[in-house]
Order: C-alpha cells, then structure tokens, then sequence
C-alpha cells in the first residue's frame, strides 16, 4: 500500500514551510484550534485528490500574501519503490508530477494514492443538499473507477456547454437536442455507478455504526436518482420549456441524492449530535472498507478532530476498530495531546507524534 514517508508543504494556508517525517503506522498532530492540524491532513489529502478536501477555489488554500503554493510527497509504493509526486500550484496553472516527470492528465493520478478523510466539515453531508453528498460519492467512485471518473468529467463538459447554451438570446433546439444524446449515455454509467455502491455502500455504514454505538437505532441510505427510470433524453425533451425558463438544466444526475436515513426518518432530524457523528464516521469507514476491498491494499486515513462530540464509550469502540489489522498508515489530529497519547499507546508502540502551533510543526520524543 502506498504510505506517506515525507511531506514538503510551501504556503499552504497558514503554513510558511515545513519538512516532515511520518510513521508507516499511526502519526498523531496535536494542537489548539487554528493552528493548522486541519491545513497538514488537507495538504495530504491535496496530493492525493489533486484538490482541498473542502469545497471552493485553490487560492484559499494561499498562504496570505503567497501567488501560490507547493506540496512534495516521498511514498513508498505498494510495489517496494519510492516516488516523489509534487504540485505546484498558481493562478495561472496547477502543475503535478512524479519522479520529476509532468503528469499531463490529472485524471490519471486520481486513485493511485487513494485516501478517506474525516473531519468536522462532513456535517454538511447531513446539515446540507445533494451537492456534498455527490461530492463525496464521487470522490469515492473516481478512486476506485476510472471509467467513472471518465464519464463524470464528459458529462459534465457537455453539461457546461447544455447550461451555456440555455443562457443564450435565441437556444438552438437542435444543438440541445444532440447534446441531449450525447450526455445519455455518460448518465447511464454515472447512475448505475452510483446504485451499485449505495447498495454496496449500505450494509457496511450499517454494521459500521452499530459497532460505533454499541447498537439500538438502525441507519440506512437511499439513492433517488431521476433519470433511473426514464432516459435523460425523455426527461430533457419533457423538461425543455422548464429549462429554458430557468437558463440551465434542472435535471440528470447532477440533481441526484442520497438520503441518510435513522429508523427510517432523515437523519439530520432524527439523531442527536453523537448519532450524526456516529454515523458520519461508520460512512468513512464505510467507504475505507469498499475502497480497501477494490484496491486491495487500505487507503491512507485522515482522521480530524474525530473524537469531538463523540462520548467515551462510541470512542472506545472506535478505536477498538482503528486498532484492527485492517487499516494501514493513519493521521489522527486531536485537541487533546494527553487524550491522543493514551489512546494511541495502547494501540501501537509504531508511531508519531506532532505539536502544531501558529502552522509550525515539531516532532515529539
């Protein structure tokens, strides 16, 4: 499995220029809040997804008063070799290469150092719309498929191009027709993709969070997809005037949800704090046990503030569940450095310790 030996991070958010050093196991960053634990798992994170775990433009991720920033990562590769991949990245360009070599095709990158991040910020998955939950869904399915990714990028060019038009004085009908035809069959892949996993998916979030919670109230997730039952030509050419009205397509599968379920009422309603939580991090790990099975090696896992809103008995079984043979290098960041040490000491002698203040980060004996 690919590990994360060393990371160069330049101007990335708060953090000026920092050299680490990793454990192939478990390394822990401690720190207040604000001082940059987050920004180190999300720099990570970018050099493996070629982008922010977080939503939004690459210049918020400037260092204030930077034109840009720069990641380098050392992995040892699940093949025995060492490859360096490095980004640098400015308003003009976004440049990724390996071994020194330019990687001409970002989608090519995409799922050769998979990663799973948990942090504070999934609680838009059940606070907010589809939009973040076909973020995640298809963060997930681009790793893993890359026909997927590929029909994904397709249909949402001509998608582009099918707004664009609905912008104009006078569409053309007939432009928007083979558009149309074109995108119906990107759609097909995409929402039978997408079944799939959430079918794949729901019986690990299941047995994930009863593990987490010790049992009691049942989880669940359902895809609603529009266009399941009906060609996305059909619903188009049915939809054509409401588009023109609107000036861009409100149907395909870029109008998909996932419903989050608890005892069968959305979950944003019926769990409390914890319960969210709970089930939150069981679609992690969810996702890290589908991911782990398709690879056949497990990803890297970035575990932000994880503990926080979670009692000491859901922590217990979590890390009861971290500790299992099945998880590979790890990053935990915690508010509590006491906390992260007894935990993590009664898990593995293999690992490492970081201080995080104002964006600098110090080994720990």
């Amino acid at each position: 499995m690919p590990t994360l030996r060393k990371i160069v991070v330049r101007d990335f958010r708060n953090i000026s220029l920092q050299e680490l050093s990793f454990s192939p196991n478990v390394n822990c960053i401690s720190g207040n809040n604000g001082e940059g634990k987050t920004n180190l798992l999300d720099a990570i994170y970018y050099l493996s997804m070629t982008k922010s775990a977080f939503p939004g433009p690459d210049r918020l991720n400037f260092r204030y008063g930077s034109e840009g920033f720069a990641l380098g990562g050392t992995y040892a590769m699940e093949n025995g070799t060492q490859s360096l991949f490095s980004i640098n990245v400015s308003d003009k360009e976004k440049k990724l290469a390996r071994d020194g070599k330019q990687v001409t095709r970002m989608a090519d990158h995409i799922g050769l150092l998979p990663v799973v991040m948990v942090s504070p910020g999934d609680i838009v998955l059940v606070s907010e719309g589809g939009e973040d939950r076909r973020r995640l869904i298809n963060s997930v399915l681009s790793q893993m498929d890359r026909e997927y990714l590929a029909a994904a990028q397709g249909y949402n060019r001509l998608l582009a191009q099918r707004n664009k038009i609905l912008k104009d004085d006078a569409p053309s009908p007939e432009l928007l027709e083979v558009l149309d035809l074109k995108m119906e069959p990107l759609a097909r892949k995409i929402v039978s993709a997408r079944r799939e996993f959430t079918t794949q998916l729901q019986p690990v979030v299941a047995e994930y969070y009863r593990l987490i919670s010790g049992g009691g109230e049942s989880v669940s997730i359902e895809y609603r997809a529009d266009s399941e039952h009906t060609p996305l030509s059909q619903l188009f050419a049915s939809r054509r005037d409401r588009d023109l009205a609107l000036r861009f397509t409100s149907s395909g599968p870029q109008r998909d949800d996932f419903l989050f379920l608890m005892d069968g009422h959305p979950i944003r309603h019926a769990g409390s704090q914890g319960q969210q939580k709970s089930f939150l991090v069981a679609l992690k790990f969810a996702q890290y046990s589908i991911m782990t099975a398709s690879y056949g090696f497990s990803p890297i896992l970035l575990l932000d503030d994880v503990f926080d809103k979670l009692d000491l008995g859901r922590i217990s079984n979590l890390i009861g569940m971290v500790a299992g043979s099945d998880f590979g290098q790890i990053f935990i960041t915690d508010t509590d450095s006491n906390r992260l040490s007894g935990i993590v000491d009664r898990i593995t002698e293999d690992r490492a310790y970081f201080d995080t203040v104002k964006g600098e980060f110090h080994a720990r004996a």
